[in-house]
C-alpha cells in the first residue's frame, strides 16, 4: 500500500471512530408485541419516549418483535430480544407477552402494559414497590364490564338478552371477561349468552349464530385479537343491525356503536415515559406500577342513526367524544 493511501485510510478511520463509539452507546429497546403493528399505539409510545428525552433514530433504537396473534411464538421472540442484549423490554398486546418476557430474563428491565391485575398474574408482588425486574402500566378493562353493560341498558332500555363475545385462545382473560359480564348482567336481570371466537372464521360463525338466534345487544370483551379485527366486527354488527359495546375507541372509529374504557393511547404514552426513566438509570423496583385513571366514553352517532337508535341526550352529554 502506498504511504499516501495509508495516511488517508488512517485519517478516515480516526474520523469515523467517534461516530462508531457513539453508535455503540445508543441504548436499544426490545418491543415485544402480542398482536401486529398498531400505528396509533406506536405513535403514543414514541411520544412518551420523547417526553423523557429519547427519539428513535437519534439517541435510542428499537427492535420490534410482533407475534401477529400467534401467542405460542412469544417465548421465542422474547428469548431473541434477550440474546440481542437489549437495554429494556416493552411487553404489550395482552398478558402473554409480559409473562413470556418475565420467563426469558430475570435481569433485563421489563415494562408491561396490561389490563389484568399484575399481582394475580405473578408479574410483581407489590404495585407500590415491584420487586425483580418488572414494572409497568395497569389499565383497567375487564373490571369495567358493569359500567359498559349499564351504558348499554341506558342506550337500549328494553334490552333483555345480551351476547358476549370472548376469545378462548386467551383463556385467563376470557374467563375473567365472562365472569364480569355475567355478574353485571345478573345484577340488572339480563340473560347473558357467551360466544367464542379465536379466528376470523370463528367470528363469522358467531355472527351467523347471532343471525339465527338474535340478541338485543352484543358485548365484545376486551382482547387484543378483537382489536386487530375491529373493522370486521364493526361491519358484521352493522349488517345484523346489532347494537354493540366495545372496550376501546378504536372500534368506534372503525364504525362501531359505543365504547367505554381506558384511554389506551395515554396508557401507551405512559409506557414510553417509564422506558425513558429506566434508560436514565432508574430501577424497575423503584417505579410503582401505574394504574390508569383516564377513562372515556365514545359514541358513533352516525352508526346509532343507521341502527335506528335515538341516543338519549344524557348519554350524548356525558360522552367524551361523539363521532358524527
Amino acid at each position: 500500500m502506498k504511504r499516501r493511501e495509508f495516511i488517508t485510510l488512517g485519517v478516515g478511520a480516526a474520523a469515523l471512530a467517534p461516530f462508531a463509539a457513539r453508535a455503540q452507546q445508543v441504548p436499544v429497546i426490545g418491543f415485544l408485541g402480542g398482536t401486529s403493528l398498531d400505528t396509533d399505539r406506536l405513535r403514543a409510545f414514541r411520544q412518551g419516549l420523547k417526553e423523557s428525552g429519547y427519539v428513535e433514530g437519534e439517541n435510542v433504537a428499537i427492535e420490534f418483535r410482533w407475534a401477529e396473534n400467534q401467542l405460542d411464538r412469544l417465548p421465542a421472540l422474547a428469548s431473541d430480544l434477550v440474546r440481542k442484549r437489549v437495554s429494556v423490554i416493552v411487553a404489550t398486546g395482552g398478558t402473554v407477552p409480559a409473562i413470556a418476557a418475565k420467563a426469558a430474563t430475570a435481569t433485563i428491565p421489563i415494562i408491561f402494559a396490561i389490563g389484568e391485575d399484575p399481582i394475580k398474574l405473578g408479574l410483581v408482588t407489590s404495585l407500590a414497590r415491584p420487586d425483580g425486574n418488572l414494572t409497568g402500566i395497569n389499565f383497567f378493562i375487564g373490571e369495567l364490564a358493569a359500567k359498559r353493560i349499564e351504558l348499554l341498558r341506558e342506550l337500549i332500555p328494553s334490552m333483555k338478552r345480551v351476547a358476549v363475545l370472548v376469545n378462548q385462545a386467551n383463556p385467563a382473560r376470557a374467563e375473567m371477561n365472562v365472569r364480569e359480564a355475567e355478574a353485571a348482567g345478573r345484577a340488572i336481570g339480563l340473560q347473558i349468552h357467551v360466544f367464542n371466537a379465536s379466528t376470523p372464521t370463528e367470528i363469522n360463525v358467531a355472527f351467523a349464530t347471532l343471525a339465527r338466534e338474535p340478541s338485543d345487544a352484543l358485548f365484545v370483551s376486551p382482547d387484543p385479537f378483537f382489536t386487530v379485527r375491529r373493522v370486521q366486527l364493526a361491519n358484521m354488527a352493522a349488517r345484523l343491525v346489532l347494537p354493540t359495546s366495545f372496550a376501546t375507541r378504536d372500534f368506534v372509529e372503525a364504525g362501531g356503536l359505543m365504547s367505554y374504557g381506558t384511554d389506551l393511547n395515554d396508557a401507551t404514552r405512559q409506557t414510553g415515559v417509564y422506558v425513558g426513566r429506566l434508560l436514565k438509570g432508574a430501577r424497575p423496583g423503584d417505579l410503582p406500577v401505574v394504574q390508569s385513571t383516564k377513562f372515556e366514553l365514545v359514541l358513533n352517532h352516525q352508526t346509532a342513526r343507521m341502527l335506528g337508535i335515538a341516543v338519549p341526550q344524557t348519554l350524548l352529554a356525558s360522552a367524551d367524544e361523539v363521532i358524527e
